[in-house]
């Protein structure tokens, strides 16, 4: 009979890690308390730690990205201006042409 690997969700390993980094609780005693194997809740706090990284970076990239945007839709506004206004001309042109008033 094949066992099934437990799956925990995000919010459970990080209440867990918050457990063992602010309130300082050995990392055995919430394996203990949890059922959980201690290399399982070491593997967590390795990969914490490893994408903590992602998080801030992320924070940043998503201002620039903000700032791109902006950028771009207002030169979008200003070519759509341009647009508008060389439309206006060509039908100004073909009025004085073929002498529709």
């Amino acid at each position: 009979m094949e066992r099934q690997r437990k799956q925990y969700t995000a919010e459970f390993k990080v209440q867990v890690l918050r457990e063992h980094l602010e309130n300082q609780v050995p990392i055995g005693k919430l394996a203990e308390q949890h059922g959980i194997q201690p290399t399982v809740l070491y593997l967590w706090k390795k990969e914490l730690f490893e994408h903590a990284t992602t998080i801030f970076t992320r924070e940043k990239a998503n201002r620039v990205d903000g700032q791109k945007i902006q950028k771009l839709e207002e030169k979008i506004q200003q070519k759509d201006a341009l647009i508008s206004e060389l439309v206006e001309d060509n039908l100004k042109m073909k009025k004085k042409v073929y002498g529709v008033n």
